[in-house]
């Protein structure tokens, strides 16, 4: 039983860490295949890029030996993108993968028009047309080997920077220049002259900074899901603390004669902690190898929306640490828990040793030990409703690890009251319960453990569920102001924020034109680059009703769609430490512009914020003319069936019409969607501490084999033996469901405090019935988990129960 719980908590681990892992494994890998030896890279501030005449400055700053330009975007749907590379004959200078790949494949490609190179993850062959943006393209090769495989996983398509930039409709510019350094250059000074060549215009950075500014998203995911993880440690933990304490219980009377000749206590401990490393160990070697299996199939199903900010198709990468960490973590919990389980043989003397259970001094916890865990216990409540609080971004999330270390701390102080609540709960089942409530008091630290489990599982699954269904339910409301529309027409679908691409110049006057379109209101979002982060921009046109809009004053709102400011999220702000009056500085491809921040508004954040202004302004400043989206309203009456209809006949079929309804839901949906894991761990946990009820009562039974069989022998019935079992369960469920949902319900109160902070919205606290209805389910699985034990102790051989060792 100890194996398969720390296998658990080994699975839930490495899952995690595997999946948060491959995502930036993935988009660094991606990264490390493109720039190869490049120092530093000259990048887009937008996707839009930047003009292609600026390479010839940035070639000329001393200390540069190359400049490879090149136009990189991605295309496709997350689960299926494929990287998409304009390059030319300067990449020869490059030494990495993609030169490598690429090298002697450049020569043929130029010479023969519309002629690509694609990698073998494509399922193109040789000779195969197909079509690429505005045109068709033939594949020249196939590019296959471990060097291509680096890149986006063979997902790729490579061609003369000319063909990409008109398949594109991006003539004349680039998304990056990867910079080569001579030999002993000061790359500091380097850095300085790119910044002032550029002006602006673009972000000079270290190649990884593409990958390091989306890490955000996953960041606060793998957080989340850590937490939920973590739990089954805990679990596990008391489990082990349990086993250990009934273990040296039952050896006592070895330990006894051990003493009396003379034996090192110390050696008796060191066998206790190798005893629970060996399980640590194993247990954690098990479930690392089924947390692989769950991680890769876990990267299938990652919300697009979470996803969207990263260019890589993403692969399941492992990282080395994960494993180590996750048998470590299992090695150092199994043996923190039974050492201190292991203090027992310290404190028991040869002869107080043939003592029952219940009669020793190791039994006994003294005040003082108490009092320390009572002091630090709300010590940890008040740093976390501390934490909780303030708005430190995802740091806020410490306060669900703090606060669950307090209330384990504060159980421990008051461990005296608990168990007498449990004795008293027992009691009330009669006359078996009568002697239930006796054997609870005679093993507090064993009931003590147990109830533990009870409680952390309860209070851990109505926090998760309740915060998540709060977090879900707010971000909806966020979204609400999209069902003032009828439709909405994207490059992409409802749940991801449409950056890309730019709809047909046309389409707003082909939709205005139909019958029942009352009117037609363009916006645009693009992913920019504000103070070293990857962030959404978002540009408003009269008649927008996009969050962050309707958290906006009228009198603001007016204010931005002049164009005499920006509005900013809550979480930029944080970072960049901006007020109401504070100018920002944005980088555009047509220079630096100096803005205004006008307020500062809830906006979901999981991208990395939004700064909203005027269409204009956006299309001006940073080269993006038309829009990304078009929000339509109808005329009173209008069948909107035949509409939409009408919508879809005059567009590209690669373009997605919805409902203002399926757009605003999609967003809640799609974060529904990333939290379901950290839900499924909630529940793993509670199936954890079944097991872990199970064992400790089964040990139970076990502990009291004599006592048992000498109550069958005085002419006890094995149904009396049976409701003893039963009734102690009872005992601990009902006092560890009771406290655990009260636990949970302030835990999930705290926990959307926190997720306020992470999520940049009001994530408003509602409680729920649930939480009585998990009590219910716990107090179910605590009766559940002492059946066997219950039946095993009604079918006990009395002869040998009484049998003496």
């Amino acid at each position: 039983m100890l194996l398969v719980v720390v296998a658990i908590s080994a699975t839930l681990l490495v899952a995690v860490l595997g999946i948060a892992g491959s995502i930036t494994g993935s988009s660094g890998r991606l990264v490390a295949g493109i720039s190869g030896n490049a120092s530093l890279e000259v990048s887009g501030v937008t996707d839009t890029g930047f003009p292609e005449a600026l390479l010839r400055d940035i070639a000329k700053v001393p200390g540069v030996a190359a400049a490879v330009p090149m136009l990189r975007t991605s295309v496709g749907k997350p689960s299926e993108r494929v990287v998409l590379l304009g390059v030319n004959k300067r990449v020869r200078a490059m030494l990495g993968p993609l030169q490598r790949a690429v090298h002697d494949k450049i020569g043929p490609m130029v010479k023969q028009p519309n002629r690509v190179a694609v990698g073998a993850g494509t399922g193109h062959k040789e000779g195969d047309s197909f079509a690429l943006g505005n045109g068709k393209v033939t594949v020249a090769a196939v590019l296959t080997g471990v060097d291509a495989d680096r890149i986006n996983g063979g997902n790729f398509i490579v061609g003369p920077l000319p063909l990409i930039q008109r398949l594109t409709d991006r003539i004349g510019m680039i998304d990056s220049v990867l910079v080569i350094t001579a030999p002993d250059t000061d790359l500091g000074q380097v850095r300085q002259d790119l910044a002032d060549v550029v002006g602006g215009r673009a972000v000079v950075a270290e190649p990884a900074f593409r990958s390091a500014q989306s890490v955000g998203p996953v960041a606060i995911m793998r957080t989340l899901m850590l937490s939920a993880a973590s739990t089954a440690l805990v679990v596990a933990g008391f489990l082990i603390f349990n086993a250990m304490s009934m273990t040296i219980t039952q050896r006592r009377p070895a330990i006894s004669m051990l003493r009396a000749i003379g034996a090192d206590k110390l050696q008796m401990v060191l066998d206790l902690l190798l005893e629970a490393g060996l399980i640590g160990l194993a247990g954690g070697i098990l479930g690392s190898a089924l947390g692989v299996v769950i991680g890769r199939r876990a990267i299938g199903v990652l919300p697009a929306a979470l996803m969207q900010g990263y260019e890589s198709r993403t692969e399941y990468i492992l990282p080395g640490y994960a494993i180590p960490v996750g048998v470590a973590a299992c090695i150092v919990v199994s043996v923190g828990a039974a050492a201190l389980a292991a203090r027992q043989v310290y404190k028991v003397e040869p002869v107080e040793a043939l003592a029952p259970v219940g009669v020793s001094a190791a039994d006994a916890v003294g005040l003082r030990s108490r009092l320390v865990a009572g002091v630090v216990g709300t010590g940890c409540v008040a740093a976390a409703v501390w934490v909780g609080s303030r708005d430190f971004g995802r740091v806020s999330v410490a306060a669900i690890a703090i606060v669950l270390l307090g209330e384990i701390a504060l159980c421990f102080a008051f461990a005296g009251p608990i168990v007498d609540w449990a004795a008293k709960a027992a009691r009330g089942f009669g006359a078996p319960g009568a002697l239930a409530a006796a054997t609870i008091e005679r093993a507090p630290r064993r009931v003590w453990a147990t109830f533990m489990t009870v409680q952390i599982a309860l209070a851990i699954t109505v926090q998760t569920t309740g915060a998540n269904l709060n977090a879900i339910d707010s971000t909806e409301a966020s979204f609400s102001s999209l069902r003032d529309r009828d439709f909405f027409v994207s490059s992409s679908g409802p749940g991801v924020f449409p950056t890309a691409p730019i709809l047909p110049q046309d389409a707003q006057s082909k939709i205005a034109s139909i019958p029942g379109v009352a009117g037609v209101f363009p916006a645009q979002m693009a992913f920019g680059t504000v103070g070293g982060r990857r962030v959404l921009i978002q540009g408003l046109a009269p008649g927008a009703v996009a969050p962050p809009v309707s958290a906006m004053t009228s009198q603001v709102r007016e204010q931005v769609l002049a164009g005499h400011g920006v509005v900013i999220a809550r979480d930029i702000a944080r970072s960049l430490r901006l007020r109401v009056g504070d100018e920002l500085a944005l980088a555009t491809p047509t220079g630096e512009r100096r803005v205004r921040v006008l307020q500062v508004v809830p906006y979901f954040s999981l991208l990395g914020g939004v700064v909203s202004m005027s269409l204009t302004h956006l299309r001006q400043w940073f080269e993006r003319p038309g829009s990304t989206i078009l929000a339509i309203s109808l005329t009173p009456g209008a069948d909107r069936a035949n509409v939409a209809a009408a919508i879809r006949d005059k567009l590209p079929a690669d373009v997605y019409v919805y409902s203002g309804q399926e757009a605003a839901s999609a967003v809640g949906a799609s974060l529904a969607q990333g939290t379901v894991l950290i839900t499924v761990m909630a529940w793993i946990v509670v199936g954890v501490a079944s097991v872990a009820l199970f064992n400790t009562l089964m040990l139970s039974v076990l502990e009291r084999r004599r006592e048992l069989g000498v109550l069958r022998a005085m002419g006890s019935s094995r149904r009396f033996a049976l409701g003893t079992i039963l009734a102690e369960g009872a005992g601990v469920g009902v006092v560890g469901g009771a406290i655990g949902a009260a636990l949970g319900a302030a835990n999930q109160y705290l926990s959307t405090s926190a997720l306020t902070h992470v999520l940049s919205i009001d994530v408003v606290y509602q409680p729920s019935l649930m939480a009585l209805l998990f009590a219910c389910a716990a107090f179910a699985l605590t009766l559940l988990g002492a059946i066997p034990p219950a039946v095993r102790a009604a079918r006990l051989d009395i002869v040998a129960a009484v049998a003496v060792d």
